[in-house]
């Protein structure tokens, strides 16, 4: 079938679309960037569109000779509006479905317990409002409906991953003896595709879960179990509301509290399937369902081996700048201010770049640590990222990659690193690294002293951060920072250079010490 995927740099969408290939269908990728798909071992495989979902016409057209589409967009941690946000979206993805003859809609939403309506937390209710917006469409509609999702880099499963990890005694509130059906994301992604070939007058909604129900206690020892670490000490207390849950979260895991809220407020109540309708077109996988014990040992080992292909921060965070690098900042419009420094390593490149590719998460930022970690605790306490997404891969990066509190933007391997910022800023943020090989010539400063050609073996470390303020704020934002650039900056490239040579030193590669030019920050633009 020609199937049109939503959200493909989400967590989900960006695991569903090589599962699509393989089942030998054709994709269609729908992505407001699709520039952030480049880094995808699938990119070159599916057909991508640039559209808005919420953007009927141009949705319409996407949607044109699709035979299912694929909708896996909501807005987990995007604030106050964002009941009406999913609402918009959702109707005009319902009208241009119906609009474009597509055959089927398919939709991942939440798990909801069997209580009135108002009291659903606002996450569930919004998700049960989009499930009944596209079953109402008038295109026969699968609603999937998910509890806990459990797979490596999934925003579930880091939170439990985290807490019990980090904490070997700790206070909950009540909601962690309250009963959870959780599902594996290799079952959640078998229903998905499966759901395609469902016949056309199947048009409603299936609980999805896997064969275990289980405490957020027990699924919390039950990791500690899994991972060799001791049983943890569980106190539950009444007084942790969802929001004071969400920012205990926020500052325990990784997972920002605008994330967590959503994902605690959903356990307030139980969350078990009701029925297995779902196993009546699509058969549970070969084997059965994944259980619980079985689903975070294969978790922990894709962590383990570097094999975390999507994670909860694939998804764009809410209010993160989007737009590129202008290609001329310099005519960009506006103050555009440039903090750039060259450097001459005594290491070849292939030496030099994967020193750069490692850069950030548990290798750090190779300068003044406490500055870093002070800058990513601020940005947490003002609801940005901090510094405790990480990174996916240890060693490699793509395109898009989620890189502590920036986000590759591009990559020229061997050549050039550019990363976007996505901490709170008054402006937008870059921060580039460039290799380049030393064929030119080399000076100890700009007035004195003899020019040498470069030898072989030495390479040109290019590093430019650069800054677009916004309003005073910004302005005021660059002058107070800029005094640290030396030591943050400047640190940071002379210890990835003395790393570089520190390795091609060890690996008999290094040419030896030479005179060359001084690290010095280039006028700004």
């Amino acid at each position: 079938m020609r199937t049109a995927v939503t959200g493909v740099t989400g967590y989900v969408g960006g695991r569903l679309v090589p599962e699509l290939l393989a089942a030998g269908h054709e994709v269609r990728a729908l992505a407001r960037h699709p520039e952030r798909l480049a880094g995808r071992d699938w990119a070159g495989d599916v057909e991508t569109v640039t559209t808005d979902a919420a953007d009927a016409a141009a949705t319409r057209a996407a949607l044109q000779g699709v035979d299912v589409a694929y909708y896996l967009i909501h807005s987990l941690g995007t604030g106050p509006t964002f009941e009406a946000r999913d609402r918009r979206t959702a109707l005009a993805f319902a009208r241009a479905a119906r609009e474009a003859g597509v055959g089927r809609i398919v939709y991942l939403g939440g798990l909801t317990p069997d209580v009135p309506d108002d009291e659903l937390s606002p996450h569930l209710a919004s998700r049960k409002e989009v499930g009944e917006i596209l079953l109402a469409s008038g295109v026969p509609t699968t609603v999937l409906r998910a509890a806990v999702i459990l797979g490596s880099g999934s925003a579930s499963f880091e939170m439990m991953r985290y807490l019990t990890e980090r904490l070997p005694a700790m206070t909950t509130p009540r909601w962690v003896d309250n009963r959870i059906q959780p599902i594996a994301i290799r079952d959640v992604l078998h229903y998905l595709v499966g759901a395609a070939g469902m016949p056309p007058e199947v048009s409603r909604g299936f609980d999805i879960g896997g064969p275990d129900v289980l405490t957020y206690r027990q699924m919390m020892q039950r990791y500690a179990a899994a991972s060799g670490l001791p049983r943890r000490l569980i106190v539950s207390v009444p007084v942790l509301t969802p929001r004071l849950s969400s920012h205990w979260v926020g500052l325990v895991t990784p997972v920002p509290s605008g994330v967590a809220r959503p994902l605690v407020e959903s356990l307030r109540h139980e969350v078990v399937c009701r029925e297995h309708d779902v196993a009546a077109y699509v058969p549970d996988p070969p084997g059965g369902l994944t259980g619980f014990d079985r689903a975070i040992t294969l978790a922990l080992q894709r962590i383990h081996d570097g094999e975390v292909t999507t994670r909860w921060s694939s998804a764009a965070l809410p209010g993160a700048p989007s737009d590129p690098l202008p290609s001329d900042p310099d005519w960009a419009g506006g103050s555009f201010y440039t903090d750039e420094r060259r450097r001459v390593v005594h290491a070849p490149s292939d030496v030099l770049w994967p020193v750069i590719e490692e850069i950030g998460g548990r290798r750090g930022w190779y300068s003044w640590s406490l500055a870093w970690r002070v800058r990513g605790l601020v940005d947490r306490l003002v609801g940005g990222p901090g510094l405790r997404r990480g990174r996916r891969d240890e060693r490699r990066l793509v395109v898009d990659d989620v890189l502590d509190f920036w986000r590759v933007e591009a990559l020229e391997p061997g050549r050039l690193l550019r990363l976007r910022a996505e901490m709170r800023l008054p402006g937008l943020a870059w921060l580039e690294l460039r290799v380049d090989e030393a064929a030119e010539e080399v000076t100890a400063d700009d007035d004195a002293g003899p020019r040498e050609a470069a030898a072989p073996g030495r390479t040109w470390f290019v590093q430019r951060a650069l800054f677009s303020p916004r309003g005073l704020a910004g302005q005021l934002y660059w002058w107070a920072v800029k005094p640290f650039h030396g030591v943050v900056f400047g640190g940071m490239q002379r210890n990835v250079a003395q790393e570089a040579e520190r390795r091609a030193l060890s690996a008999g590669t290094s040419p030896g010490p030479r005179r060359t030019a001084p690290t010095r920050p280039a006028p700004r633009a």
